[in-house]
This record gives C-alpha cells, structure tokens and sequence, in this order.
C-alpha cells in the first residue's frame, strides 16, 4: 500500500514531480506540497533536459511527457567562442524550456491528480510534519532547512567553489549552446547561454572571485551588474540587452550528504545533492528522484525498506554526475591555463572537459569537426590520438600508451627472474609505446619487501638485460623504462598480499629517512640521514643507473613519489628536517634534485629522463598542487623530459578522492601552467578515455596499471577496435589472426525506470 499522507516541503520541479507521481500510483493518497513563493515566482530562466530523462518521464506519466514535448525548444549544436573564433560541433541534442513554464505544467498536473498545493506557505519543520504523516519529501533546495535541521543524521558536508556567477536572460534565441570567452583588464569571464523559447536565452556570467572583485562586481548592484555584462559580451548578444529575475552573484555550493532520510523524512533534489550548472544536471536529477523514489515506495513492501532502496539506487548515479560537475567547474575555475591552446582544440577540450563527453562521442556526433581536431593535433591519417608518436631526446615513443610501474613482489634477492620475463614481455608484446619495470630498488636496504627487484648487483643486470633484449627482439619498436627509487621510511614489509605496509615479523632491516618518522602506528622508525650519509644515497642511484644503461633500458625514471625516500624529503609531512634539506620547498627539493643530477650525469645523453611525483599527499598541511607545479618546474630546469604525475601514498591517513581519471587534473595542470610533458596516470581505463585526454592536450602520455594486468594486450586490442593497423601498433605475427575484434552477442537497453498505464 506504502504511504498514504505525505508532505511536501518545497515546490520546484522535484517536490512537485514526486507529488504527481505519488498521487497518480495510488488516488487515495493525501499529497500537501509547501511552497513558500507564489505560484508564478521562479528564480532563473530555463532549463535543460536530456533525452535520458524525457523517456523515464515518458514511461511514468505520458500526460506530462506528452506537455513538454509540444514545448520544448531543441538544437543540437554547441558554439564555442575563443579570441575571436567560433567553432561549432554539432550532433548533441539539447531540449530546454522556461523554469515557469516547468513549474505550471507541474502545477497543472498536480491539480488535476488532487494534490493539495499551498503557495506562500511555510512549511511545518519536518520533524512536526512527520509526526502526522507517513513520508515527508523534503525537496527545499540548497539552503534545505530539512537538511540543517537533522544535520547530525543527514551528516551533509557543503563546498563552496571559487568562482562568482549571476543568472539572467537575453530577448532573443541563440542558435546553439554558445561558450564564450572574454579576457578583460581583470581576467577571464565566460558566458554560458542557449535558448529555452523561440525569443528567450538562459545567459550565465561567471568569472573567478578575484576576477570579480578586481573587476568591481562586488561593489555594484544587480541594475549595474547587468547592463556591466551586456557591454563585456556585446559581440555575444548583438549588441542587445540583458535582464535580471530574483537574481544576484553567487559562488556554487557542492552538497553531499552521508545519509539521504531520517525516520521517514527523505531527501531529494537539491536538498540530498547539487551539480554544477555547466552540465545542466540540477532540475535533471530532482526529476529522476522523484522517479526512482516513487518506483521503490511502489515495489518494496514498508517505507523504510522504499527509502533504502531509493538511496542505493539513486547515489552512485548522483556520485557519477557530481564527479562530472566538479570536473566541469574546475575546468571553468582554471580556464585561463588553455587560453593558449590552437581555437580547435580549446573547443574540443571544453567539450570534453566533465569526461561525459568523450572522444568518440564526439567522432560520432561530428566526425568533421573531430577530424579536423585531430589534423590540427598532427595526428597521422587514420591514426586515433593515442596512436601518435612523441618524441623525448632521441627516443620516439611510437604510441601515447605506457605499462604503469606495477609492483610484482616476485624476485628472489633482488632478481627479476621468468616471473618477470613473462610479465613485462607480455606487455611489450601486448604493443603499448612504453613499458616500465616496477620500482628496481638501489640497494638491498632500499627495498619495500623481500620480493622487490634490484640493480645494486652485476646478477641483477644480467637478468635485467635478458628482459630488455627479448623486448626489443620480440617486440621491435617497444621501449623499456626503469624506475629507480628507494623504499625509505615504507620498506622491509610484507608483500602486498600478505599485508600492505605491515612490518616483516622477523628478518628486518633498518630504514633510512628524511626524519625518524614512522609511516603509521607499529611501523619501524627509520634512521634520519646525516649529511655524509646523503652521499652514500646518490652513490647507489648512480650505480644503479649505470648497470641500467648496461641493462639496455631505454628511459629511466627517478621515483619522487608514494612516500618513498626521495619523496620523504619533498613532502612537509614526512620532512621535518631543520638543516639545508628541509623547512621550504627549495630546501626540500634540494636532495632529490641532487640525486636526479647526479644519475643525469651518468645516464647516456640521448635517453630520456623522467620523475614520478605524488602531486598531492591528500592529507592538509601536506604537498599540495601549487607544490607539485614548482616541483615539476623544478625537475624541468634540471633536465627532466617529462613527469610523472601520479598523487598520494605519502602518509598513511590521506583522503584521496576517488573517481574515473582522478589524478588528471594535476597532470593536466602542471602541463599547461609550465609546457613541461606529462605522464598521466590513476584510473585511466578506457582507450576514449586516452583519445580524450592527449587530444584535448590534458596530458603527453597515460600510463595504465590494472587495465594492462586485465588485458596484457590492451593497446592492440584498443587499436583492433577502434580500426586501426598502422605504425602506431604492431601485431606480432603469430598474433596476426587475432587482430580483429572476436563477434559479440546482442544487448539490450534497459527498460524505462517507471512504466504506468493511461
């Protein structure tokens, strides 16, 4: 039966929604909705729907589908506007209508169903309401004083973020969905616009605080802020107007919330979660709520279970758009980094910037305008991005692809043996541009665990030279890479199998650090190196580099990163040293450079060199992204080819924040704030995903660790189906038969969400 009385609080398109739905399922319910404003009070102009959530409406209630298709204005094209130029891509299929016209759809159908609707009305408190009522939808917005009331259950965690925008309205229709960009005396603002009716726009002006301020908003009122933006985007706007409705400058607020209901008060909308406006998700999400909440309260058998179901449901679909929306506006808060890139590729960079939007979506929507993107990329015919070459010193990669280091914890006394063999000839034959070796450790001391690889003895080199030469006889035109490191406060462990980061129970050995600091509770303390002892360090790296070079590896990458030794000295988290090693990022900086110069100065001069960082210790008081760009320019100035740019593992009680491509962003930043090559890695899973991210040039190289053990062939099985067989890749001949993709069974869409009859 579910809920028969149920209380709205808040009366925007998802309260209203999921009063319509819950009224329709079952007549005899009794539906109040509180809306505070009048009925024809609305803040904003328009908003955007997508054809996802058109249909699940359309299988829930055809009356009100049926409504907003006869009043939908549609385009397909996104206009993107960069000093001077405009590029279009076409293919995307937007439907936008009034938030007024919205809301009195949703009245109307409220009415004719028998919802009660209360307009200027404040709500009860939620907890008053759900004393006398069987559910209580709490849909009162970003500010939801429901949320506030029960923070302590709700646990919401709120963001705000480092731009200013005002939302107003231009009396006329844009053609497309139009991005513009204008570079003041103060900076850089953009406009976001597109059309909701045949003679309305929706226009968002949003710039950076500092921007904002500088620029003097701060001290105008919205009269002057509005007639300021029309003259800064005149050329947008054909010289016309702008105009205002209930609006003011604000910075987006992120809301997450650990819990979605309390008792049987339940959160929707923009009172659970926001997204940022640059993908349109806000009115998106509350309607798809409002469906999947009114789905579970008919399927499942108590309330309580109904509510526990809707969160499951519905939270990881809302984690993938708010990771979406925060990709999308720290795009648009760092913008002013790609106002150097070629008009085309700027554009083809914002479109994909939320990694919604992707490569070969884009190929399929527009393949002209992608093709000529890739042309102005220098692309080879044919060739996807991830097939062209890049040049470091003399050695060219004949791929953007890269086997991620990968700790095998496979030898024995340090010696990679068939193990090995087996594992990284398979990736060399498995056609990536670029394979490394896991961290080969400098000295026995310097391992992380008794199964970890070394190059501190002549046996070692020996073994590492019959790797080396089976990859570049097998697989001609794959490179090898070593990373050398040292294992610091993080070694003489179990393997990762047995207990990641957990002390050997017996066969220590004594650890070295920047300080005697242990990596967490119950690990050993390690010995602070004297100053005479840092000589020893660089020693064991230069000999280390020396039998490489002899091993026959073709780059070699100094391991900064994870909190190991060299890492231990850059992170003010692992370095409290008072001498010339610590204290300020210079002095940090200073015995790791030292080591790099010293194995610069014995690896041959026409391979490449190249450093792995972690480019945030997501830990507070630790590196932070600013550092990770002064110490990659650092590396730079000394003669690195390219960083690595990987995050974390510093300390043990970090916070990382997870997600697809998650550690781009810093790859992504330290490439386009200093021109330095960048090696992405983290999370990285799809060949779209490394079209994507080298074509909008987010990045040089993406190394991938988990998809190579998966599919130690990934690159040719990316390159087999994506149609490609060029120089890029190359199948080995008794692999020949296997190059085209294997035929695969058919499936099928999933049916819409909520399917009612009438």
């Amino acid at each position: 039966m579910g809920p028969l009385r149920v209380a709205v609080i808040g009366g925007g398109p998802g309260g209203l929604y999921a009063a319509a739905l819950l009224k329709r399922l079952d007549p005899r319910r009794d539906i109040t909705v509180w809306e505070r404003n009048a009925p024809d009070d609305t803040f904003g102009f328009g908003v955007v729907l997508s054809d996802e959530t058109l249909g699940g409406i359309e299988g829930a209630d055809p009356v009100v589908h049926a409504t907003l298709q006869a009043e939908f204005v549609r385009w397909d094209d996104i206009d993107v506007v960069h000093r001077g130029t405009r590029h279009t891509s076409g293919g995307h299929g937007f439907a936008a209508l009034g938030r007024r016209r919205l809301l009195e759809i949703l009245h109307e159908r409220c009415r004719q169903l028998g919802v009660n609707l209360r307009f200027r009305s404040e709500a009860p408190s939620a907890a008053d309401l759900a004393r006398d009522h069987d559910l209580v939808v709490a849909a009162d917005g970003v500010h939801s004083a429901t949320r506030e009331a029960h923070a302590d259950t709700f646990r919401p965690r709120v963001e705000e973020h480092r731009c200013r925008y005002i939302w107003l309205a231009a009396d006329f229709a844009f053609d497309a969905f139009r991005f513009e960009i204008a570079e003041t005396e103060h900076g850089v603002m953009q406009l976001h616009g597109y059309p909701y009716t045949g003679g309305d726009s929706t226009v968002i002006v949003e710039m950076r605080e500092e921007v904002w301020r500088a620029a003097g908003f701060d001290e105008l009122d919205v009269s002057e802020s509005v007639e300021r933006c029309a003259k800064i985007f005149t050329e947008a706007l054909g010289g016309r107007g702008l105009r205002s409705n209930n609006s003011a400058w604000t910075a987006f607020r992120t809301v997450v919330n650990e819990k979605w209901s309390h008792g049987n008060v339940v959160l929707v909308g923009d009172a659970a979660h926001t997204a940022h406006f640059s993908i349109g998700s806000g009115t998106k999400l509350a309607v798809e709520d409002a469906l999947a909440l009114a789905a579970c309260l008919q399927e499942q058998p108590t309330t309580a279970e109904a509510l526990a179901a809707y969160e499951a449901e519905r939270r990881p679909v809302v984690a993938s758009t708010q990771r979406a929306a925060r990709a999308s506006l720290e795009w648009f808060e760092n913008i002013g980094l790609y106002l150097g890139q070629p008009a085309r590729q700027f554009a083809f960079n914002l479109l994909t910037r939320s990694r919604r939007v992707t490569h070969d979506n884009l190929r399929l929507r527009d393949p002209r305008f992608t093709e000529a993107v890739e042309r102005d990329f220098g692309c080879p015919p044919g060739a996807p991005p991830m097939f062209t070459p890049l040049r470091l010193r003399d050695l060219t990669l004949r791929n953007r692809v890269v086997v991620s280091p990968m700790d095998m914890y496979s030898a024995q006394a340090g010696v990679p043996g068939d193990f090995h063999l087996v594992h990284l000839g398979a990736r060399a034959l498995g056609g990536a541009g670029l394979v490394m070796t896991e961290m080969v450790c400098v000295s026995p001391e310097g391992r992380i665990t008794p199964g970890c690889t070394g190059l501190y003895t002549t046996e070692q080199a020996t073994a590492w030279r019959r790797i080396t030469e089976f990859a570049h006889t097998q697989a001609p035109g794959t490179a090898v890479g070593v990373q050398l490191g040292h294992s610091g406060r993080k070694g003489s462990t179990k393997l990762m199998w047995e207990g990641i980061d957990e002390p050997l129970p017996d066969g220590n050995w004594p650890l070295v650090a920047a300080s005697p600091l242990p990596y967490k509770p119950g690990s050993q303390t390690p010995h602070e190196l004297a100053t005479g002892e840092l000589a020893d360090v660089r020693e064991q790296f230069t000999s280390a580099a020396l039998r490489a070079a002899d091993a026959g590896f073709d780059l070699l990458e100094l391991h900064c990163a994870h909190g190991y030794l060299l890492s231990g000295f850059l992170s003010p988290l692992s370095n409290h040293r008072t001498d010339a090693y610590g204290g300020s990022l210079t002095n940090r900086l200073r015995f790791p450079l030292e080591v790099f110069d010293a194995v610069r100065d014995v690896w041959p001069g026409d391979r490449p060199m190249t450093v792995r960082i972690s480019a945030t210790d997501w830990a507070e008081g630790g590196t932070d992204a600013h550092d990770a760009v002064e110490i990659a320019r650092a590396f730079a100035a000394h003669g690195a080819d390219a960083i690595d740019v990987s995050t974390g593992q510093v300390v043990a009680d970090e916070k990382p924040a997870y997600g697809r491509s998650y550690q781009v962003p810093f790859a992504d930043r330290i490439r386009n704030e200093t021109g330095i090559p960048v090696i992405s890695v983290g999370a990285i899973s799809s060949w779209d995903d490394v079209n994507s991210l080298i074509l909008a040039g987010r990045t040089d190289l993406c190394a991938l660790a988990r998809p190579h053990l998966y599919d130690p062939h990934w690159t040719l099985h990316a390159a087999a189906e994506q149609g490609y067989a060029g120089p890029g890749v190359a199948w080995p001949k008794p692999y020949e038969a296997g190059s085209r993709p294997p035929q695969t069974g058919r499936s099928d869409a999933p049916k819409p969400r909520l399917t009612l009859s009438g």
